[in-house]
């Protein structure tokens, strides 16, 4: 538990999700991702892991490890640890009749299930949305996959960067005259967890109203298509493809990423009188009255010549000095971190963003939950487990899912 853990406050203890049972039989990063939030605000979660492969994929996907007590490499890599804390695993061969027997049974006491198997690739153990539908009505079954349900493309597998080609991500991402790149994290797998949470606890309300269950259907495509947001509907509406702009934004100028003496500085200068405080700080005043930069339409149509001024200007100053200089003039602007700067600001530390935990293996640092609530705040209950850690509970315990209080 984290040494900040709000739960001794007199607060709820598990967060605004207490009480709620999740049956988690996702791997890899856009299902745990929603478990892990839906742990986060309080549900008890069992995750299924196979016990032929070793459990959950990204447990292989390192170094680093956790380095336990014998100076081993754990089964706890970075990338698990990221998506799997409150939460605690149980070995289950699904592919046999004991363990599809041991899922039903979980399944009858949980509010939700959550699997990103291809569809159709649970119904030959009996374990699909219509089988469990069937004999458990209230369950909230979410399936989360490459395509969704339906649809031509519906049986091939889906990953976080084949969804970023997909979807369109990659054809915005880069330089200009450079390749198509992808987002530096899997940020399709994060955003289709996130909307996977969303799906699920609106059907979570509709089941506590009416005591119907439902399934969720979220494909990673469709959610990466959904976050294109303006550049999306600016396609639909022109029927022309946005050209990649590297750091420049397609609707603002100036606003990106700049050259300055001794590094980079990041600018956005989001309306015109910004723009004339902007221009005070370079000594270039006159700029915010020629007709060709004055308004910021002007500013998109002739973007190259702007630059052509702006860029030489600012590279006479220093990060520090263009950032200071443009906050005492509230003008938007900021450096660019590497991690393990971000990690030691103090911005960092006063909003938790990291938390320090105890897994089986050892201490470990995780990142924080920025969800901030007043009343029902977010708890860190469980370190990431170790493969199999409370299967133990499948046979000793009268409910596999409940949790002793913080």
């Amino acid at each position: 538990m984290s040494s900040s853990d709000p739960a001794a406050d007199g607060k709820l203890p598990h967060g605004p999700l207490t009480g709620i049972k999740v049956l988690d039989l996702s791997r890899i990063l856009a299902g745990p991702t929603c478990t892990q939030m839906l742990g986060d605000l309080g549900a008890s979660v069992l995750k299924v892991e196979n016990p032929q492969s070793g459990g959950d994929d990204t447990r292989q996907w390192g170094p680093p490890y956790v380095i336990d007590a014998e100076g081993q490499h754990s089964d706890l890599s970075a990338y698990f640890m990221a998506a799997n804390r409150n939460k605690r695993s149980v070995e289950v061969d699904i592919s046999t009749v004991e363990g599809q027997q041991v899922i039903r049974r979980l399944a009858a006491d949980a509010d939700i299930l959550l699997e990103n198997f291809k569809p159709g690739g649970l119904a030959k153990y009996g374990l699909d949305y219509d089988s469990l539908h069937a004999e458990f009505p209230h369950l909230v079954y979410g399936s989360i996959s490459g395509y969704g349900q339906t649809g031509p493309n519906a049986q091939k597998p889906g990953y976080d960067l084949m969804a970023q080609g997909y979807g369109g991500i990659m054809s915005l991402t880069g330089e200009p005259d450079g390749r198509p790149i992808k987002v530096g994290v899997g940020i399709a797998d994060v955003m289709c967890g996130m909307y996977a949470c969303v799906g699920i606890l609106a059907a979570l309300r509709h089941k506590e109203q009416t005591g119907e269950g439902q399934q969720v259907d979220i494909a990673l495509v469709d959610a990466q298509i959904a976050w294109l947001i303006n550049e999306g509907v600016a396609t639909l509406n022109t029927g022309t493809a946005p050209k990649r702009r590297g750091n420049e934004h397609p609707s603002i100028v100036p606003y990106g990423l700049y050259e300055t003496s001794d590094g980079h500085v990041i600018l956005a200068v989001g309306n015109d009188a910004q723009f004339g405080r902007f221009l005070s700080f370079l000594g270039l005043d006159g700029l915010a009255r020629d007709p060709r930069f004055a308004t910021n339409p002007a500013r998109l149509q002739n973007r190259d010549a702007l630059a052509d001024i702006l860029v030489p200007a600012l590279r006479q100053y220093s990060t520090d000095a263009v950032i200071a200089a443009m906050e005492a003039r509230k003008v938007p602007a900021g450096p660019v971190q590497t991690l393990d700067q971000v990690f030691a600001t103090d911005q960092v530390a006063a909003r938790e963003m990291t938390i320090e935990m105890t897994s089986a293996a050892g201490p470990v640092r995780l990142l924080g939950n920025p969800l901030k609530f007043s009343r029902t705040p977010v708890t860190y209950r469980h370190a990431p487990p170790t493969c199999g850690d409370s299967t133990d509970l499948l046979a000793t315990a009268a409910d596999p899912f409940a949790e002793e209080s913080c």
